[in-house]
């Protein structure tokens, strides 16, 4: 029997036909005795005689929770209208995504099963709503268009990323409506609409074409109580009354304590509206048609024969019970008709939290589709050093017009670069406020500290490639492909893999299974990912009798790391420890004797680990967190278990993918670089200090169980911004944080914090590297002027680190005088808001920070002096080099030629998209990657004008000589000069010829 299937004994009791007939004639019914998830299975019941019902929750977790059961029962999911996720009096818009729900509901009219918590529904909502319907061929003036987009609240930029904006390009208009997974892209020729496409807000690519499009407004407005709105008939479903009615109370208090009038609905004046005829409930405990069943943990022989089980493990259980196993959650079981339906809290003792599952919806633009320069910037280019961009110029020089990038160096000397060349040149980034001395044109210094440097990098790359061509040859241990186990384990990670994530566990997988010790590192920001690589691969290693040894630089982590081995494999038959002064000195000898006979799997410690008793039966697999925390020493030791196990390396240092293509031709190694599935981008809030804001923020934080950070930086000042907390907020448990505390002091209040023993850390920016905690998702920041961008997306990322919604506060004090670049830094930190957008935003210190931690400090002076793209790039050609791969890059060709050859400003309006297409031109080294490209240009921007295409050519050009080895072809004294990369040269009269296809037929020839 299904689930479908059991309403049908549901739906042919006496007691359902009863109340439903109640429901219908009388316009009142009650189903109580709900238990465990039977509330869901009612409400499918319902669904097949009744048209629309609004199922009214406590809650947004028990909304979702609903929903989701409801599915399994009929097969068909509810929809959710979600609520505004802002504070009660705040000025500030709600997110995009959550509007678009609630707008998408509403214009469907509210049809079929609509589930809502109470929140959603106190708010009013717009009077009526309009749409913009526009379909393939219409006839329709792009200018009303526009007028029109805007009167609905869309926002125009040069380029679309997110929900709510539209872009205009001649005759293409992009726009993401906030009910769309998908921005669309609508070209007309003239009035006429010729085509309609989705498009990859990431890529700016299109994706598959469509007739018609419905735009809604980008908008809500908050005017009409929302029953106003509900069809004629519509059935109220209240899901356990009195917890609605205390949730709703909150609301109300909520809002009385604020200066604004939300006029919120009050829950008690739902029946005033005629169009809502029909009211039910469920309530628990009070007797019905439904049972409690059985508690049967570890005992899963005795589970009947005919019972239902409905579980995350259902493969594992499958094999061990009689029962039909159906793959799923729910909340409880219950039992209906002697028949009893088993969930995982029955069988495994585990509460499920259904999170709320995020759009398919890409936000946020790839990086390389917009150049992060802007006038004033430093850069460098390869052949001259570090000068200042001043901007585009079009000149005409000789009777040619080119677009021209202009650089100033040191003395006021000028450079003008031409499209052709503009992969030459990088943004100068070195972290922090560095600023760098310009280089001098016509002297031999630049030339010298590139060739120093790539010396260098060549020294180190040949050391590492030797280092990992002598493990390769070590015998290692073949790991078998993953069991059945393996798999199950896989199927209770909570959250759906990101791609990184999915590539970076099959690496380490392939890896084991190879004949030789793995080597590899895994890097990624906190909250990734990495732990899951990690459990993956210790899940394999001791399916095969291997044991796992899990090393951490820190106490507290060790517990981290402990206490989630402990979640993951708590199903399974595998001996998990830990050794560090968590453990008295009697329980760590006890460990290390059963350690040493074999009879525990995982074990998870700090340096303990590395004492002299430490003796392992049969180790497999070292993981080892944050190595380059470790003292000299202590990696002396690492080096000798290292010798011939397998070793993984967790790094939380985020490294861009410039620096990981740099050294992946020497290492082993994974990046995790895209957040996790149901992240959501945190809502950034810039304000003066306010009281009534902090309390506000605290209390909602506590009132949905979670916990709070208060950033104060300032040491000798932090007890009395404790105390003015405590006064603001009674109810909070407050603890205190810093980094002039004692080692055992610190880590004492950090464990307290993670045992939810207060749930407000007050705190300075010792957080900035700190741990994974998930249950922290409202983080506040005093002064937050003081802060640098990097370490303000650093500390504002110690949140958001699960499904919950994630809020910051960054606070500044109105009285005190504040700089422009401080203003500018909070507005930058507010703006970018969009999950990517801060990684972009911060990138310059992280990547400078990734080169030292992986590479050695060494490595941060080199990219001081030459900056880290072009640092990057040497790198590159180091590894080439010390391999004996002899070719050029497309960077490497040298082409300069007297033709009109340039992206014209009416094409391409925007400088950044420009300057970025220019340098994604000037890496393109293959022709299947050309043709791409002007495919791609042709979808963004419509068809190729005449200067684009002889761009093109000039870039086929290259490619043909990148194979030929040719380095340089050069326009002057009407020759072309080539050169190739033995350093010969070929002069070849121009004689009034097409250069481009003169010189094509000299590199053949």
């Amino acid at each position: 029997m299904s689930l479908v299937k059991l309403l049908d004994p549901v739906k042919r009791s006496p007691y359902f036909s009863r109340q439903l007939s109640s429901l219908k004639r009388v316009g009142k019914a009650g189903f109580p005795g709900m238990i465990g998830s039977s509330s869901a299975a009612i409400l499918a019941a319902l669904a097949d005689d009744l048209r629309n019902i609004l199922i009214i929750t406590s809650s947004s977790e028990k909304s979702e929770a609903l929903k989701s059961e409801i599915k399994l029962f009929s097969g068909v999911g509810p929809t959710l209208f979600p609520a505004p996720d802002t504070l009660p009096g705040e000025e500030i818009k709600p997110s995009n995504e959550l509007i678009g729900e609630r707008l998408a509901v509403l214009n469907n009219g509210f049809e079929g099963i609509v589930v809502a918590p109470v929140m959603a529904v106190m708010w009013r909502t717009s009077r009526r709503l309009e749409s913009i319907k526009v379909s393939v061929n219409q006839n329709i003036r792009l200018d009303e268009l526009i007028k029109r987009l805007i009167e609905f609240g869309h926002k125009r930029f040069d380029i679309v990323g997110e929900r709510g904006e539209f872009s205009v390009r001649g005759g293409i208009l992009d726009i993401f409506p906030l009910n769309f997974e998908h921005p669309v892209r609508i070209e007309l020729s003239g009035d006429k609409i010729e085509s309609i496409r989705y498009f990859n807000a990431y890529s700016q690519r299109s994706t598959g074409r469509i007739e018609k499009v419905s735009i809604l407004p980008a908008v809500e407005n908050f005017e009409v109580p929302l029953f106003e709105r509900l069809p004629k008939g519509t059935i109220v479903i209240l899901d356990e009354p009195m917890e609605i009615s205390r949730a709703a109370d909150q609301h109300i208090e909520e809002l009385a304590a604020t200066d604004t009038d939300l006029q919120y609905l009050r829950f008690e004046d739902i029946e005033k509206y005629k169009n809502v005829e029909l009211s039910s409930f469920l309530k628990p405990d009070e007797g019905g048609i439904f049972l409690s069943p059985k508690n049967y943990q570890n005992r899963l022989p005795e589970i009947p024969q005919k019972a239902i089980v409905v579980s995350k493990h259902a493969a594992r259980l499958k094999e061990k019970v009689e029962a039909e196993v159906l793959k799923g959650s729910l909340r409880g079981g219950f039992i209906l008709n002697e028949t009893q339906i088993l969930s995982d809290r029955e069988i495994f003792g585990e509460e499920i939290v259904f999170r709320r599952k995020k759009s398919a919806v890409i936000e946020g633009v790839a990086d390389e589709l917009l150049a992060d320069l802007t006038v004033g910037d430093y850069v460098v280019h390869e052949n001259y050093g570090i000068g200042i961009y001043c901007g585009m110029e079009t000149l005409d020089l000789e009777g040619v017009e080119q677009e021209y990038l202009l650089i100033e160096f040191a003395a006021g000397d000028k450079v003008y670069v031409p499209p052709s060349m503009a992969g030459l040149i990088e943004k100068y980034s070195s972290g922090r406020d560095f600023r760098p001395k310009l280089n001098r044109l016509g002297t031999k210094n630049w030339i010298r500290t590139k060739g120093r440097i790539k010396k260098e990098l060549k020294d180190m790359t040949q050391d590492l490639l030797k280092l990992y061509a002598a493990r390769k040859k070590l015998p290692g241990h073949a790991y078998p492909k993953d069991d059945l186990w393996q798999k199950e384990l896989e199927g209770t990670f909570p959250f759906e893999e990101t791609i990184d994530q999915s590539k970076a566990i099959a690496a380490t997988k392939r890896d084991m299974e190879a004949p030789y010790p793995m080597d590899r590192l895994i890097c990624g920001d906190v909250g990734y990912g990495k732990t899951e690589v990690a459990i993956r691969a210790a899940a394999k290693a001791v399916s095969a009798g291997k044991q796992v040894a899990v090393l951490v630089p820190t106490t507290i982590l060790a517990d981290q790391h402990y206490n989630n081995f402990k979640e993951r494999f708590k199903t399974s038959p595998f001996m998990i420890n830990m050794l560090s002064r968590f453990r008295s000195k009697k329980e760590q000898a006890e460990i290390v004797k059963v350690l040493g006979r074999g009879g525990v799997d995982i074990v998870i410690g700090t340096h303990r680990l590395l004492s002299k008793d430490i003796k392992f039966k049969d180790l497999g697999l070292l993981i080892l967190d944050e190595e380059q925390r470790f003292g000299v020493a202590h990696k002396e030791k690492l080096k000798k278990i290292k010798l011939n196990v397998d070793v993984l390396t967790l790094s939380a240092t985020p490294i861009p993918r410039t620096l990981y293509l740099s050294l992946s031709g020497s290492r082993d190694m994974s990046t995790i670089n895209t957040p996790p599935v149901d992240r959501s981008p945190i809502r950034t809030y810039v304000l003066p200090w306010s009281g009534h804001v902090i309390r506000e923020a605290i209390l909602r934080e506590i009132d949905r169980g979670g916990q709070i950070y208060f950033v104060h930086n300032i040491v000798e000042t932090i007890d009395a911004v404790a105390s003015k907390i405590k006064k603001l907020v009674p109810e909070a448990k407050i603890g205190i944080g810093h980094g002039q505390m004692s080692e055992k002091e610190l880590e004492k209040t950090m464990v307290n914090f993670l045992e939810r023993r207060f749930n407000v850390l007050v705190c300075t920016s010792i957080i900035e590297s700190g741990l994974d905690i998930t249950n922290v998702n409202t983080i506040l920041i005093d002064n937050a002027e003081r802060f640098g961008l990097s370490q303000l997306y650093q500390i504002r990322g110690r949140v958001g680190r699960s499904a919950a919604r994630a809020y910051a506060y960054l606070f500044y004090h109105p009285e005190k005088i504040m700089s422009g670049q401080a203003l500018e830094r909070l507005k930058a930190i507010q703006e970018f808001t969009a999950l990517g957008s801060g990684y972009k935003l911060a990138m310059r210190d992280l990547e400078i920070r990734g080169a030292g931690n992986l590479l050695g400090s060494q490595q941060s002076g080199h990219v001081m002096e030459v900056g880290f793209d072009l640092y990057c790039e040497l790198l590159e050609e180091a590894v080439r080099e010390v391999k004996g791969i002899k070719t050029v890059s497309a960077r490497e060709v040298i082409i300069d030629l007297k033709v009109e050859a340039y992206i014209p400003e009416d094409y391409v309006t925007d400088d950044r998209q420009r300057i970025a297409l220019y340098r994604r031109m000037n890496h393109l080294s293959t022709k299947e990657e050309l043709s791409e490209m002007k495919k791609e240009l042709r979808d963004r921007f419509g068809t190729l004008p005449g200067t684009l295409n002889r761009l093109f050519d000039i870039l086929n050009l290259r490619v043909v000589a990148i194979k030929a080895g040719i380095v340089g072809i050069k326009e002057e004294g009407g020759k072309l000069l080539i050169d190739n990369l033995a350093g010969k040269r070929k002069k070849v009269e121009i004689k009034g010829k097409d250069k481009i296809n003169l010189a094509l037929l000299s590199i053949a020839g």
